[in-house]
Order: C-alpha cells, then structure tokens, then sequence
C-alpha cells in the first residue's frame, strides 16, 4: 500500500473519531431546554403526571420519585434520548403514548429544571436524533 493511502485512512479514522466525539459532547448541564418549555412541562406534569407521581414530583408508593439524587443517579450514563423514549412508550400509565412529542419534550424540560440542571436559550427538541446525543450526569465531567 503506498503512503498517501496510508495517510487517508488515518485521516479518514481521525474524522469519523471527531465527529463521534462532537456529536456526545453535551450533556445536561449544557442548557438544552428553555425556562418557557419548562414552564409548561410543569403545568402538563399537573394534569399529566402528578395523580401517580405526586405534586412535587417525589413519587407515591411503587411510582418513583423524578427528582433526587435517585433519579439522577438511574439516569447517568444514559442519554435524555432514553429518559424520552421510555415516557413516549410507557407514559402516562394509564394511557401510554397518549402525549404528543412536544409534550414529553416539554415534559423531560421540566424533570431537567425540577433536578436544578441549568436552562438555556433554544428548547428541548422532540427528535430523537438530537435527544440521543444529550449525555445525562450527574455532575459536569472536568
């Protein structure tokens, strides 16, 4: 094989590398919702969500808590992607699937400001794309 093919293999490895590594570079500290989407995620939580999973969002009985340092140690290493996926499918429980794409987006907006993860200016985005790429953790990475 001659040098310069070589050389754009290694090239070609460093950027799909990069990219990988661009794409999981955020994560929930970096402000990927708005305070207005949170505001409404938490009046939707109200009618939505607070009858299983109490009015402060601290869990009743088998429902568990979406705050505390419970929920977020469940969800670290995971993506906002998966915490979205698993209301979309599974949520409301007695209705799952029921709510809209916005209304889980508005809905995760909410769990992030309620578990004191900073806002930001854009909102959440309902696509699962974007979603997955948001790494969940506990404390930003230093």
């Amino acid at each position: 094989m001659r040098p310069a093919r070589y050389i754009r293999i290694i090239l070609a490895v460093a950027f799909v590398i990069g990219v990988a590594a661009a794409q999981s570079s955020v994560s929930v500290w970096d402000g990927v919702y708005s305070d207005a989407q949170a505001a409404h995620g938490a009046a939707l939580y109200q009618t939505a969500c607070a009858s299983c999973h109490g009015d402060k969002l601290q869990g009743k009985g088998q429902t568990p808590a979406l705050t505390g340092s419970d929920f977020i140690m469940d969800w670290t290493g995971m993506t906002v992607g998966d915490l979205f996926d698993k209301m979309q499918t599974s949520m409301p429980a007695d209705k799952p699937g029921s709510l809209s794409r916005e209304q889980n987006a508005s809905l995760v907006a909410y769990l992030l400001i309620a578990n004191k993860f900073p806002s930001g200016r854009a909102e959440l985005s309902s696509e699962m794309e974007g979603l997955r790429q948001i790494r969940f953790e506990a404390a930003p990475a230093k």
